[in-house]
């Protein structure tokens, strides 16, 4: 298996790589595929809500979540160079609500169990103020950098005991940084975001190489900071990458040693714009709600055509929105406005909250069905619902199967991503 900094700075390096930030088993069956097709290398990333050392939201602890890429992997004949395992805002993202002292202890267990599952591109995220934190200024950065220090202490502990028992085993590359964007997406209407302020992002870097030092942790193993280039996403805007606007912040990184940057929320920005992005050192691109937003996008196409064939199948649509409106808990906080607005939002917001909802057990189920309803989708409902499928199905590199037709629908989105990293073509 390769590792992040082997592939960004290695003989044979990519010029950018994606990183799929998402449990939803589908998405990751489509990643894996076409990189496969394509013989690229992807990461593939959980974050700290969805799997922790107490399974998350996803039930999942991070040893649960390596399983069940690498039987994915293995389903789909995917060798083990074709992606690497990440975690994403590893820290105390989800225990602000405590003093230091015990956040930070579960931060490190957590940091812990991540790097002994064999994941090895590993976020650091030490951006948030905690209980014992003064609540009315900003973090101070150098607060911020030794508690990422203490958590690079973490890795490389439990990367001493990894060895010994898979001797093979890539050494973890970190990815550090202060600045960043809201998980998800942004919950308010943004036109533009301003990037980082260089000076800053320069003051952040010598904040932790300095905290680093101090603990006796080796900066080498930092091969990425994360900082706002500019893009942002909302329920119902993107705001697209402007190369002028963060000319001075990709400047910086020339001082800054060997390091690029990692991009957050650049979901639906275009192919262009990601390319752009990685022109820029932005070589590593994060996307998550895009692809489950996505796959709601092709399941409901596809219960279309499964109408129009005169196929009875449980409806996913209402099944998925009458899961939304039962149990609001993960949607409540990031919909308003007036009952019709919340209604439009619970379903195509570009925010993407279906995605907490696609495992449940009765959507789940619908979702499968929809699947298996029939064994394939006749041409012409491929050429109304699906032009681009349509067109890779004409040319035989693409199965009529719904299951099939679904997960390369997904894997347009990817597409736009292995361009924007100049892996693939137009």
């Amino acid at each position: 298996m390769s590792s992040l900094c082997e592939i960004l700075f290695g003989s044979e390096k990519q010029e950018g790589i994606f990183s799929v930030c998402t449990a939803n088993p589908v998405v990751i069956r489509s990643a894996l595929r076409l990189a496969k097709e394509e013989s690229f290398t992807l990461a593939i990333e959980a974050t700290a809500n969805q799997v922790d050392q107490f399974g998350g939201y996803t039930g999942m602890k991070p040893a649960d979540y390596a399983a069940m890429v690498e039987a994915v992997a293995a389903d789909e004949g995917v060798p083990a160079d074709r992606y690497i395992l990440g975690g994403d805002h590893l820290g105390p993202l989800t225990r602000c609500g405590e003093p230091e002292e015990k956040a930070m202890s579960f931060a490190k267990e957590l940091v812990r169990q991540y790097v002994l599952a064999g994941f090895t591109k590993i976020h650091l995220d030490t951006s948030m103020r905690l209980a014992s934190d003064e609540q009315h200024v900003p973090l101070d950065v150098r607060v911020c950098a030794r508690r990422g220090a203490e958590l690079a202490e973490a890795v490389w502990q439990a990367y001493a005991e990894r060895v010994k028992s898979v001797p093979s085993s890539p050494r973890p590359s970190l990815v550090i940084g202060s600045e960043v964007p809201i998980p998800g997406g942004s919950k308010e209407h943004e036109d533009s975001v301003a990037p980082t302020d260089p000076k800053d992002f320069l003051a952040q870097v010598l904040a932790f190489r300095e905290a680093f030092s101090a603990h006796g942790v080796s900066f080498e193993d930092v091969v990425a900071f994360v900082v706002q280039p500019g893009v942002e996403f909302g329920d119902d805007f993107v705001c697209q990458y402007s190369p002028q606007k963060a000319a001075g912040l990709m400047a910086a990184l020339t001082e800054a040693g060997r390091l690029v940057f990692e991009g957050h929320s650049t979901d639906y920005q275009t192919k262009n714009s990601l390319r752009n992005l990685v022109k820029d050192r932005v070589a590593i691109l994060k996307v998550g709600p895009a692809l489950t937003f996505a796959l709601r996008e092709a399941l409901f196409l596809t219960e279309l055509a499964l109408g129009d064939m005169g196929v009875s199948c449980p409806p996913f649509r209402e099944t998925l929105y009458a899961a939304m409106k039962g149990d609001d808990r993960y949607w409540r906080k990031y919909y308003t406005g007036t009952p019709d607005e919340v209604n439009y939002k619970l379903l195509f917001s570009y925010s993407d909250r279906c995605r907490y909802y696609l495992p449940f057990k009765e959507v789940s189920a619908v979702e499968n069905a929809i699947m298996r309803c029939a064994q394939s989708i006749p041409d012409a409902l491929l050429s109304l619902y699906f032009p681009r499928q349509y067109s890779r199905y004409m040319a035989g590199r693409l199965s009529p199967k719904p299951a099939d037709v679904i997960m390369d629908r997904v894997a347009d989105v990817l597409r736009d991503y292995a361009f924007g990293c100049n892996i693939m073509q137009d």
